[in-house]
């Protein structure tokens, strides 16, 4: 109780020393507080970013492989067509035997083919050769020599003399005729519309990301129903309305049909630079259910069809031992599995770069705080001197003398925390919000 009188003996003594270490004091706080608060809605900004947006792990071609063991030249087309062309092609059985995986939250897939079109040009890996076809035909002449008649001759020489000679010639003509031939892969999507299959809502992306959105009717409700949506130009451009149907064919075999009920009209909100095409890159793409595609798969096999498979990872350490194990699970050398990570983490460089400055501010602002109280209280201690001597002459401890000092810097540090908080709750109070 003595050390706590003379603390505020001393400090109401000392009035403008202790004012300027609780503004001090203050500053430090209010600085603490501001830092601290960036630095944890930076946190929480980048965890809620983290949470709403999985890892995705993707598998694809890997092309570079491929380019390794191509041959050059014109001759070597055909070969390197081929070389494509035997390259096996994972199904759906993979992509369930890759999604079965402790690494794993899930899976989904896109599963796409094309139909309606036999005569659709575009960029595509085929070439025209030309062909030689040789036709051989071969006609016979015959030519006589030799075997006078007799006429004229003299006297004693009979009436025909001498021997006649048959010589047939055989003529071979070689008719040659040339003609264009068409190679190509045999993995091509060669129909007008592409045909999207998705295996549940989770890989609809360009319709969560809000690329695609539909502006009438509903998205597919059963994912094995001849049920589709289509792009809003295809629509207007054929007069097509929700409830329609609409009726595709094989590009393979124009006797395969399939009927299909539209249930909705969507829109590509997608920015394109295309100035060549008055049309939107996805004016011919029809959104249905992966379960048609096997369906279709079923009845004709037939047709070309791409999958493009995406699992959603556990968290970042997953990633490695995922791709590990598709590795042991069989995965063709020819494909490699990507992540979305460094794209998750360019999204969220620039909150990471905030919680690191306020970190560093942070200590900074303590470090130089500490400093400048650490040298007001050396020359609060040199000014009291004289009261310290007093204190030690009557027989005070230094223990006590240093909790004196102590106390009076926390006396000072809570009255200056109370008038701060004070001030936070009337700053709330008269802006009805306050931030936590």
């Amino acid at each position: 109780m003595y050390i706590f009188k003379n603390s505020l003996v001393s400090i109401i003594r000392n009035k403008g020393r202790n004012i300027l270490i609780g503004i001090i004091i203050l500053v430090i706080a209010c600085s603490a507080t501001v830092t601290l608060a960036i630095r944890n809605t930076a946190d929480n900004l980048v965890k809620d970013y983290e949470a709403a947006h999985d890892i995705i792990a993707s598998i694809s071609f890997d092309r570079s492989g491929l380019t390794e063991k191509f041959k050059g030249g014109e001759d070597a087309r055909k070969e390197n067509i081929e070389t494509f062309n035997n390259i096996e092609s994972f199904t759906i059985d993979d992509i369930k035997n890759y999604g079965e995986s402790e690494y794993l939250k899930g899976y989904y897939y896109l599963y796409a083919t094309s139909l309606n079109s036999d005569t659709l040009t575009k960029a595509t890996d085929s070439f025209e050769y030309e062909v030689e076809d040789r036709q051989t035909t071969t006609t016979s002449s015959s030519k006589t020599t030799g075997g006078n008649s007799g006429i004229g001759r003299g006297p004693g020489e009979g009436g025909f003399g001498g021997e006649r000679h048959t010589t047939i010639n055989n003529n071979t003509t070689t008719i040659i005729t040339k003609s264009k031939e068409v190679f190509q892969s045999s993995r091509n999507l060669t129909g007008d519309f592409e045909l999207d299959g998705y295996s549940s809502y989770d890989a609809m992306t360009d319709f969560t990301n809000g690329t695609y959105k539909v502006t009438d009717g509903e998205m597919i409700t059963d994912f094995s129903a001849y049920e589709c949506v289509i792009n809003s130009e295809l629509a207007t451009l054929n007069e097509i309305k929700v409830g329609d149907k609409i009726t595709l064919k094989n590009p393979n075999n124009a006797d395969k049909t399939y009927e299909f009920t539209v249930t909705g009209i969507y829109t590509d909100n997608s920015n394109t630079d295309d100035a060549n095409s008055m049309y939107s890159p996805s004016a011919n793409k029809i959104i249905t259910g992966s379960g048609v595609i096997d369906l279709l798969v079923e009845e004709d096999n037939t047709l070309v069809t791409n999958i493009t498979p995406s699992f959603i990872l556990q968290n970042e350490e997953s990633i490695d031992t995922f791709i590990e194990e598709t590795t042991e699970k069989g995965l063709n050398e020819y494909y490699t599995v990507n992540t979305n990570l460094e794209e998750l983490q360019n999204a969220t460089k620039s909150i990471q770069n905030v919680k690191t400055f306020t970190t560093t501010f942070l200590i900074i602002t303590l470090a130089i705080s500490a400093i400048v109280l650490f040298v007001i209280n050396m020359i609060n201690i040199r000014e009291r001197k004289y009261e310290i001597g007093v204190f030690r002459t009557i027989g005070v401890s230094k223990f006590k003398l240093t909790m004196q000092f102590v106390l009076e810097l926390l006396i000072v540090s809570v009255i200056m925390l109370v008038v701060g908080a004070g001030i936070r709750y009337i700053s709330c109070k008269t802006n009805r919000k306050c931030i936590t």
